[in-house]
């Protein structure tokens, strides 16, 4: 059945909260979940509902926890998600870095004790729409080997980008896994029973696979990892900047987010804002937004170039207006 996005959002918020999350965690969990599907980001969206209701309910999660700022100096500062669902901490993280940055020029909020953030990018739409560039990283539980490794050591480490635009123009949207490809990709194919293509994971004893089972159980492959050890040596630089930095786990301390039972995997995020107008200024013939025009048109002068979301927007805007597409058992099990 197709239903409005908005009655998607309280069905699922509904179904977090008899699992245990209070109201305003459900709530943010359920606007995030929902956008992921309205962009047709499936592996972080709906799919994910029922692994987060069992990490609540095995403890893996506290859905009591209420995010707060632990530290902060100048335009620095790290909210605690206090072991909840990441995405008020993120909301909150995203929130005090925007007025930090207002403030400063620039600003660097991570979060520590936190869980999955879904799609990194959203968390920046409240930055590009206030005129303002975001930059997003994350870890996640080991997933992917060091350069030259065979066990998984860094998460699949995803690295996120807004830059906003003048005249009403969309953002540029950019979301990128520094594993060949997202590891909830996997767990779809996993859930469906289909194999994913070569090239994509190995399995527990470091042999490539192309069983979406046995991948869940090894370790996924970085970024140009049949070339060379560049996507390694990035999630290695974002492993780093969200943990040392932040106060985070590493990912190999974080039990995976695939199995119901572990431990709380306490991994980090982290978001920096930029207000241009600290730089090259917002307005004149070398500001920031004549110069993205610029790029951007430069770009566009060739048929097959597509701008970053552009096609996330799209399908989220039908999805607004059509609604989403859920299964009938599914909204039967969220409704209780």
């Amino acid at each position: 059945m197709k239903l409005p996005c908005s009655e998607v959002e309280t069905l699922v918020a509904a179904a977090l909260q008899r699992a245990g999350a209070g109201a305003a965690m459900a709530a943010a969990t359920a606007r995030a979940l929902v956008l992921a599907e309205a962009q047709g980001l499936g592996s972080h969206g709906l799919s994910r509902v029922a692994q987060y209701a069992t990490h609540l309910r095995n403890g893996r999660v506290d859905g009591q926890a209420v995010p707060k700022v632990a530290r902060r100096k100048g335009g620095a500062l790290v909210v605690d998600a206090a072991a909840g669902l990441a995405f008020p901490a993120c909301e909150l993280a995203v929130r005090e870095a925007i007025g930090a940055a207002r403030t400063n020029g620039i600003a660097l909020a991570g979060v520590m004790n936190s869980h999955h953030a879904g799609v990194i990018v959203d968390h920046l739409r409240p930055a590009a729409a206030a005129g303002l560039v975001g930059l997003g990283l994350a870890n996640s539980p080991a997933a992917m080997p060091a350069a030259g490794g065979r066990h998984p050591i860094f998460g699949t480490n995803p690295v996120a980008a807004a830059f906003p635009r003048g005249g009403g123009a969309e953002a540029l949207l950019i979301d990128l896994s520094l594993s060949e490809v997202a590891r909830g990709k996997v767990m779809v194919a996993a859930k469906e029973g289909k194999p994913i293509p070569p090239g994509w994971a190995l399995d527990a004893a470091g042999q490539p696979t192309t069983d979406a089972k046995a991948a869940l159980t090894g370790s996924m492959l970085p970024i140009g990892a049949v070339s060379s050890s560049k996507g390694a040596m990035l999630a290695l630089v974002v492993e780093l900047l969200v943990t040392a930095l932040i106060g985070a786990n590493f990912g190999f301390e974080a039990s995976s987010f695939f199995v119901d039972e572990g431990n709380r995997p306490g991994i980090g995020q982290a978001f920096i804002i930029i207000d241009p107008g600290a730089l090259s200024g917002v307005a004149g013939e070398r500001s920031y937004l004549t110069r993205v025009e610029a790029l951007l048109a430069e770009m566009l002068k060739d048929d097959g170039v597509r701008l970053p979301g552009a096609r996330r927007e799209a399908l989220r805007r039908r999805a607004e207006a059509e609604g989403l597409e859920v299964a009938d058992a599914l909204a039967a099990a969220w409704r209780g």
